[in-house]
């Protein structure tokens, strides 16, 4: 019998988290198509979709610093951005 990954359930904070991520990296890509930045990336797009959404709240490091890398975005940039506690979120300008 195979093993099976149980997903522990999310915290609050995670979800948050995962949607301050999403919406950072949606902000960056602009105008670009989710499938270049995908491509790009080495990821799927519907990884990508996911991700943007915050549907997958807490991706593995390799996935989000192909994205940054893809995006120009400095790992610092995210990290302070899904760090921050919720509220501080909408008076911080993400240097790209």
């Amino acid at each position: 019998m195979g093993t099976m990954m149980v997903r522990m359930p999310l915290t609050p904070a995670e979800v948050e988290r995962g949607e301050r991520l999403g919406a950072l990296l949606r902000q960056a890509r602009g105008e670009r198509s989710m499938l270049s930045v995908a491509l790009d990336a080495g990821i799927s797009p519907e990884t990508l979709r996911k991700i943007e959404s915050g549907r997958v709240a807490t991706p593995a490091f390799s996935t989000i610093a192909a994205i940054a890398d893809v995006l120009g975005i400095s790992l610092d940039a995210v990290w302070s951005e899904i760090g921050s506690r919720a509220g501080e979120a909408g008076t911080r300008r993400i240097a790209s």
